[in-house]
């Protein structure tokens, strides 16, 4: 690793992020289904109609895929070094299935008549920090927190966590029933600022914190006696890797709700390109995701146009194929 290597890599990825966030400003569809160009010149520079789509609509969802994208493909890096797998990413964990739950129960309870509209997204974060408390002690032994006790602890509350959501969904009404359906595909569209910024600030600090430990993870994918061998702090390096990255992806899920194998398809894609040195990995990931998150969302808005997909049904259409060819390469090898 060298500062012009990793002043390639953060261009590189830098330069993809401006192209899909110009692509995702600038293309739409029109009340007929035709894909439509928004003119920036004059939406910045007029107070009209297509004003109002730039700054109202196109701007907000951008800003959200792009948090989205980064958080998420950082945690999946992340996860997969803690765990020494490479295809956990970052719903192994049961962070997503906790932060589910509490908003589940948000709109099943009809908190949002009391709260307001920050009623789902504030339970979603409470139940992913839940979920990140149970199981930093589930998974203890002793002093440390071995990567298979973690990841079975996290399988284990999912699986808790899944099956509490449909029992919610079971006795919940029709319309109280496509909207915790609706949640559960993961969307980005209408996220309310606030909320936007809260979850932003939340998911600015834990990448900063992964990139500070981006050097304990090279050690850390060896496992820990080689990482304690060269003088990493093990539990403090995966304490700070497994919280910084739970609080990242249930900050994410808060506004967004689940959109999956963003955290697995990513950081795949980065190794092959520039190998797997976290340093230079996890600046790729924050950039490459963010512009990964734009393209896919727009994707999902404008292929059935006027109707929009999800973009967490098409993050999941594309997963799917992608972590099959990774068990068959994985056979193999």
């Amino acid at each position: 690793m060298t500062r012009r290597r990793l002043a390639v890599v953060v261009a590189v990825s830098g330069a993809t992020l401006l192209a899909a966030a110009a692509v995702a400003l600038v293309v739409g569809s029109g009340p007929d289904g035709h894909l439509v160009l928004l003119d920036l010149r004059r939406a910045l520079g007029e107070n009209g109609q297509e004003a109002q789509i730039f700054f109202l609509s196109r701007l907000p969802r951008a800003v959200a895929a792009a948090i989205a994208g980064a958080g998420l493909a950082a945690a999946g890096a992340t996860y997969q070094a803690i765990l020494r797998n490479p295809l956990a990413e970052p719903y192994t964990l049961g962070v997503s299935s906790g932060a589910a739950l509490g908003a589940v129960l948000a709109i099943r309870l009809g908190l949002e008549a009391v709260v307001g509209t920050a009623a789902v997204p504030l339970l979603a974060f409470a139940g992913s920090l839940a979920a990140i408390g149970l199981i930093w002690r589930l998974a203890a032994v002793g002093t440390a927190r071995p990567p298979a006790t973690l990841l079975l602890a996290g399988l284990t509350l999912a699986f808790v966590c899944s099956a509490a959501t449909m029992l919610v969904l079971y006795t919940a009404s029709f319309s109280e029933s496509y909207r915790i359906i609706r949640w559960l595909m993961g969307g980005l569209d209408w996220i309310p600022t606030v909320d936007l910024v809260r979850s932003g600030v939340v998911v600015a600090f834990g990448l900063g914190a992964l990139l500070y430990i981006a050097r304990d993870l090279n050690a850390l994918a060896a496992g820990a006696d080689a990482a304690a061998s060269v003088g990493v702090p093990v539990n403090r390096s995966v304490g700070i890797g497994f919280v910084a990255a739970s609080l990242t992806v249930g900050a994410v899920i808060a506004f967004s709700g689940p959109i999956g194998f963003v955290g697995i398809i990513v950081p795949h894609i980065l190794r092959g390109l520039w190998g797997p040195d976290h340093r230079a990995l996890l600046p790729a990931c924050i950039l490459s995701g963010a512009a990964f998150v734009l393209l896919s969302d727009t994707v999902a808005r404008t292929l059935l146009a006027p109707q929009q997909i999800p973009v967490g049904v098409l993050t999941a259409l594309l997963g799917g194929p992608f972590f099959f060819s990774l068990l068959r390469a994985r056979r193999l090898r």
